[in-house]
């Protein structure tokens, strides 16, 4: 199932897409089962939301894919390497990317998300699949100078805006061989599979949940392939999980 967040110009509602129409949902698939409303809308005619604003916290996870920490001169860490972003980093497709400030050198990085369904604390690997809501695309967009710079990866990992997750929230898909691209102007950049993630999903879930307590509405993005590299003001980078979508947005500097 592939669901939408969207608006049309009233308060957010859910979908289901079929086809080139959205099927409304009744409340929100994160707390109730799907339901149809029976009305049907065109995809064309509504703007497409984040399918999910976390409801604590989006993990994320550095140097899950071999080739990505050795583009930048890093080795694969003992152990998973975790940092947070809060709710108010994402943005949906469409949404500008504001760089910073205080950053020269901000990357894209595409990832695969999951969106956690329940409350959930150290779960084994074996359970990990019992929380998982769906998944989604997300570019975990860093200011790569400043988290060079600085002790912490708050600055360069943390800024409004810096979270794009969409377009859709997929619930049946096998997390395990999927095919990952980013595109600047048109112009690929990434190009890699989640079969080359270090730690699985599953792996990661269950690491995650031993540290503090996953919510539902939770995102856990999962690692970056190689060949990240800047974007610019002006530009519009695309963000492809295959069995997902497209999720695009332009880069703007105030």
């Amino acid at each position: 199932m592939k669901i939408a967040r969207f608006t049309a110009g009233d308060d957010p509602r859910y979908a289901v897409v079929d086809g080139e129409d959205l099927v409304v949902l009744t409340g929100d698939p994160l707390y109730t089962p799907p339901t149809p409303t029976g009305k049907r809308v065109p995809l064309d005619a509504v703007r497409l939301l984040a399918p999910v604003i976390p409801r604590s916290k989006v993990v994320c996870v550095g140097r899950n894919y071999a080739e990505h920490a050795a583009e930048l001169g890093n080795e694969v860490p003992e152990e998973p390497l975790l940092f947070v972003k809060p709710n108010t980093t994402v943005v949906g497709p469409d949404d500008p990317i504001v760089l910073p400030r205080y950053s020269e050198e901000v990357h894209h990085e595409a990832e695969l998300a999951v969106v956690i369904s329940r409350m959930c604390k150290d779960l084994s690997v074996e359970r990990a699949h019992e929380v998982v809501l769906g998944y989604t695309a997300a570019n975990d967009v860093t200011a790569r100078d400043v988290q060079r710079s600085d002790t912490t990866w708050t600055r360069g990992k943390m800024f409004d805006t810096s979270c794009p997750l969409g377009p859709y929230l997929v619930t049946d898909l096998d997390p395990t061989d999927l095919r990952i691209t980013a595109r600047v102007d048109g112009e690929l950049r990434q190009d890699g599979s989640t079969s080359q993630l270090v730690r699985s999903v599953a792996e990661l879930i269950a690491y995650a949940s031993t540290i503090f307590t996953l919510l539902p509405g939770d995102v856990l993005l999962t690692g970056t392939p190689a060949g990240v590299g800047p974007i610019e003001h002006g530009q519009r980078v695309e963000v492809e999980v295959e069995g997902i979508g497209v999720l695009g947005n332009p880069v703007l500097r105030r």
